[in-house]
């Protein structure tokens, strides 16, 4: 009996301990531990202000450059710190250093949409969300949060700024585009929740962003302040959807998008950053949104460009900000919301209590505990070989057939096969796969400004094959819209797509809309991106050895609508 009960004692201990580890962020604001309470009572009020305002910081900008981001941490005893392009090791190093001078843990940052890859040399960089929009196995994506949450932890980071919960419903979008899950608020909710939820559940915070929503705008909010003209009724059904379910499934943090939204504060030329009506009256009372609330970058154009001198950082924190990222001037923004608490602008208790939620997080993600991050090992710990083995999962899942299943499923192996690639100038990684099943294949490169003698030379040559296989690449770092073809070879895939060939294209779907022609094609693979992943899955489809199970994330009018995939 009493081995009984001693067997009963260590389960109970240890479903507690399983319970305990398992408290998300949002519960712990609710009963917040001592460390927060310990913390706060040490800071004095320039103090607390000073959590509020994160720094960025770069490692490929040279030592000088890192050393100064080091001397304002620790002049300022800032919050955090939200790091840009670099390496891993040197991020590490450093933030070591910043860490070190801070009497307070530091939260690190950085925007990680697609994982380290996107700010850090030497890592692992998954599908861009348009990709994984196509992914009909939810599962995959919430592995890949999981992966992205330990390469974080590695690095010695807290929060990743992501992931990107816009719908968009705007081919011409330049900002977003790529960046989403796509236009679907459904399939945006569900791929956004499975992302976060990876990441959260490995530990990691989170911050949705761009609320109230960015995807239907044709203005970069970078360069300048894009403006919504839609009804509060619209945003509230499509723009806020994924952000809404997303609230009620745990979100440990948002962040605020810079954009002038009149339906919803008519205040002119403030940007949605900026209004207290928006963040505090929709966000947090309406939408009861109890996590982190954070500010699009505040050096970006669209939020200085009408408050200028420090303004935008006081009226920011006024609307309900819980974190200023990238002030152009943390010092003086400090001292504007210190001398607007003197003159009754701003309540201290606001600002304490997000203080408290900042300190929260920091306990949360296990910074009560000062520890130093290991350089040795780092760039393998974060190259993971099942990372990588995720990545192709990830693309093969992806992958969509909207054109000529039943073609493809005939093509002989053994007949003359032409493989072109066009857009790049060398032979590409889908050539090489493709020719794993085509054994009778030459190869043909045409790159994106070709001449009208190197196009016709190539037509002339095709004409002798039985099949051709046509890869369309973008050769830019990131793949937006208007893939940069000359008119020339623009005509020749127009003019390819008339006879008897299939193509795959490495590009952002909306490109579809810019190459007439392949809606007549034999067959249409789309692979999304450039990466050699991409090509890998592409070609297995071609091959006969992966059965394609993508479907488009966007519409691509005419011709192609949300869904379409064979």
């Amino acid at each position: 009996m009493k081995k009984n009960l001693f067997l009963l004692l260590i389960f109970c201990v240890a479903t507690f301990s399983a319970n305990a580890q398992k408290q998300t962020y949002l519960d712990l604001l609710s009963n917040q531990p001592k460390w927060v309470d310990s913390v706060f009572k040490k800071l004095n009020r320039r103090e607390r202000i000073a959590q509020m305002f994160f720094v960025r910081a770069h490692t490929n900008l040279g030592q000088k450059y890192t050393d100064s981001v080091g001397m304002v941490i620790k002049k300022e005893q800032l919050g955090g710190v939200i790091f840009f392009q670099g390496g891993p090791v040197r991020q590490a190093v450093a933030t070591n250093a910043y860490q070190k001078v801070s009497h307070v843990p530091l939260l690190i940052a950085n925007d990680g949409e697609w994982g380290l890859g996107m700010r850090l040399d030497s890592t692992i960089s998954f599908p861009y969300q348009m990709t994984l929009g196509a992914i009909q196995n939810k599962d995959l994506i919430y592995r890949m949060g999981q992966e992205v949450a330990k390469d974080y932890k590695r690095m010695g980071m807290q929060m990743n700024l992501a992931p990107d919960a816009d719908i968009n419903n705007n081919a011409k979008n330049p900002v977003i585009n790529y960046r989403s899950f796509g236009e679907n608020k459904y399939n945006v909710a569900t791929k956004t929740a499975a992302y976060m939820k990876g990441m959260q559940d490995g530990g990691l915070l989170t911050t949705l962003k761009h609320f109230p929503g960015h995807g239907d705008t044709d203005v970069d909010s970078h360069y300048d302040l894009p403006q919504l003209t839609f009804s509060a009724a619209r945003l509230d059904s499509l723009e806020m959807y994924p952000f809404k379910e997303l609230i009620k499934q745990g979100a440990a943090g948002i962040m605020i998008a810079h954009m002038n939204i009149p339906s919803l504060d008519n205040t002119p030329n403030l940007p949605s950053t900026l209004s207290k009506p928006i963040v505090t009256g929709i966000l947090k009372e309406k939408l009861g949104f109890k996590g982190l609330i954070i500010s699009d970058a505040m050096d970006m154009k669209g939020v200085v460009k009408y408050f200028k001198n420090g303004e935008a950082d006081l009226l920011g924190i006024i609307a309900g900000n819980d974190i200023l990222e990238l002030s152009e001037n943390s010092d003086r923004a400090i001292h504007l919301v210190r001398k607007a608490v003197r003159q009754g602008r701003i309540d201290i208790k606001t600002i304490d209590e997000s203080v408290r939620k900042i300190l929260t997080a920091k306990y949360w993600a296990g910074l009560d505990k000062r520890d130093t991050i290991v350089t040795q090992g780092i760039v393998a710990n974060v190259n993971r070989n099942a990372s990588n083995a995720l990545v192709q999962e990830l693309a093969n899942a992806s992958v969509t057939l909207l054109k000529g299943k039943d073609y493809i499923k005939n093509m002989i192996p053994i007949r003359r096969t032409a493989i072109i690639s066009i857009g790049v100038p060398f032979v590409t990684r889908f050539q090489k796969e493709i020719s794993k099943g085509f054994y009778n294949s030459v190869y043909y490169v045409l790159d994106k400004d070709a001449t009208a003698t190197q196009i016709s030379n190539i037509a002339r040559e095709i004409g002798a094959f039985d099949q051709v296989i046509v890869g369309i690449h973008d050769s830019r770092a990131r793949p937006g819209n208007n893939i940069p073809l000359n008119a020339g070879v623009k005509n020749f895939i127009k003019e390819l797509s008339g006879k008897n060939a299939v193509f795959a294209l490495f590009a952002n779907p909306y490109n579809l809309a810019g190459l007439p022609g392949l809606e007549n094609s034999k067959g249409l693979v789309i692979g999304y991106q450039k990466e050699d992943y991409m090509q890998i899955s592409a070609a297995a489809v071609i091959n006969n050895r992966l059965v394609p199970t993508g479907k488009l994330p966007v519409s691509i009018l005419p011709n192609y609508k949300f869904g379409d995939g064979l």
